[in-house]
């Protein structure tokens, strides 16, 4: 390392020392000015302002409670994503994928939008006044750690609408003891008057349901999800012939009528996908109860007709039953009589002859 050499102030040039002079000179004047400047603008506080401290700085802005998952990460949001959806999608249908390519993702959600926009064709072509669904009807990807913890607080987690209401300390209701948490940590992000998914008392309530799902030992693996927004068989057989027609039990697309379902990226993506189960207003459908669901004709509309025929059908034997009963009872007791009269009639003709 080179010695450091000292330069003596004749050295230095005459403007540079001039220019630092200056300097040292003039910054004591105006820290001086600035400071009469600031005295003088500010006014006096009054005796109020002295007893009242200011208030304190919101920790967390309105529009973002405090939360026990950091909102920020990935995380949280896939878990509030995959809440909002378990909440508002009556019919889901679970399929375990196998490394698909991108190429065979997007074969295979165009025919599946193809087989779906038919059916709302045929559902307005009918007649019936239903919105179509076909734009809503999506097939993701679901991180399965995620989307399980998502199903548990759905599922489990029963906020205590009265006591978050009155501001006391109880927040969640155990699903398994049947008692509230007290968290005696209000104004923080394990506040007990917080409900919402990302909170403390969501966490604390469903942490010993942890793989006491029904759908827990489906959700291991790759998982792909169908979400159908409205409760149609007709959108679920459609959806299920072009996805899994052979596991479903239904008739595969023809050359003629579907060409592109012969392709070769739908077929190797189909090649990887497996039918597990359905989840069909808030309960958990195996694979036979799902094709069973898929074929019901003429859909919400036909299963309804169903019921009513049902409902006659077992109105109506349940009159011939009673019909049935009463009939016999007035047969027996007419024969009874008619038995009777003869016992009476035998003495009083023996009677007459003799």
């Amino acid at each position: 390392m080179p010695p450091r050499i000292r330069l003596s102030s004749g050295c230095i040039p005459q403007p540079l020392r001039r220019q630092r002079l200056l300097c040292q000179h003039e910054l004591p004047i105006l820290t001086r000015y600035a400071s009469t400047a600031a005295t003088a603008t500010t006014p006096a506080a009054s005796p109020e302002q002295m007893t009242h401290s200011a208030a304190p700085i919101a920790r967390f802005p309105p529009s973002q409670p405090p939360s026990h998952r950091n909102p920020e990460y990935r995380r949280s949001q896939l878990l509030r994503q995959y809440t909002s959806l378990i909440r508002t999608t009556p019919l889901m249908v679970f399929l375990q994928h196998d490394n698909l390519q991108s190429v065979e993702w997007a074969a295979i959600r165009r025919e599946l939008s193809k087989a779906l926009q038919k059916v709302d064709e045929q559902i307005a072509s009918e007649g019936r006044s239903l919105p179509p669904i076909a734009p809503h009807v999506k097939v993701q990807i679901v991180q399965t750690s995620i989307f399980e913890v998502a199903l548990r607080i759905v599922e489990y987690f029963r906020p205590n609408t009265s006591t978050i209401e009155a501001g006391q300390t109880p927040s969640a209701v155990d699903p398994i003891t049947q008692t509230s948490a007290e968290v005696p940590l209000s104004g923080s992000r394990d506040d007990p008057t917080l409900s919402h998914d990302l909170s403390r008392a969501a966490h604390d309530a469903v942490l010993r349901m942890k793989g006491k799902h029904e759908l827990a030992p489906v959700l291991v693996g790759p998982i792909a999800v169908l979400s159908i927004p409205q409760m149609s068989p007709e959108h679920l057989k459609a959806a299920l012939t072009v996805l899994a027609p052979k596991a479903a039990g239904f008739p595969v697309p023809t050359r003629k009528a579907n060409p592109g379902w012969h392709e070769l990226p739908v077929q190797n993506g189909l090649n990887k996908l497996a039918l597990l189960a359905a989840r069909v207003d808030g309960k958990v459908f195996d694979v036979e109860q799902t094709k069973w669901v898929g074929s019901i004709e003429g859909g919400m509309d036909g299963l309804r007709s169903q019921l009513v025929m049902a409902l006659q059908s077992m109105a109506s034997s349940v009159t011939n039953t009673l019909e049935g009963a009463g009939k016999s009872l007035y047969f027996t007791l007419e024969s009874r009589r008619s038995v009777l009269e003869e016992e009476q009639k035998g003495p009083s003709d023996e009677k007459t002859d003799a």
